[in-house]
């Protein structure tokens, strides 16, 4: 008999990929860069995750070449879009070649 409830976070590669989603719905500042505290918040809050499980999604983001993250800590970047291809098949927010920073996305040309 199970007291608890299963927790969609609990692995990393799902957590992971709900921190690149949330990322890529964040507005940039300067150079691409995404202040920790504004998808960490969105991660813990609205989704109820916790924080062990945004550390490992973080790690195995970073480890997979989806973020980068500065040494300092303060702000993540999101990787091309060509190393995220699995975004593809989700729904993507109409300005998210604005959002990277990037004139194309997934390597499609823009319409003549």
């Amino acid at each position: 008999m199970k007291h608890t409830e299963e927790r969609p976070y609990a692995n990393p590669e799902p957590a992971a990929r709900k921190l690149v989603e949330l990322a890529a719905t964040v507005e940039a500042v300067q150079d691409g860069r995404i202040y920790i505290e504004r998808i960490n918040a969105p991660f813990m809050f609205k989704l109820k995750g916790s924080g062990s499980e945004f550390g490992v999604g973080l790690k195995y983001a970073i480890e997979h070449g989806w973020l980068s993250k500065h040494e300092s800590g303060t702000y993540v970047k999101l990787m091309p879009p060509v190393k995220i291809c699995w975004l593809a098949n989700r729904k993507i927010p109409a300005d998210i070649g604005r959002q990277l920073r990037r004139p194309y996305f997934m390597g499609k040309t823009p319409p003549a």
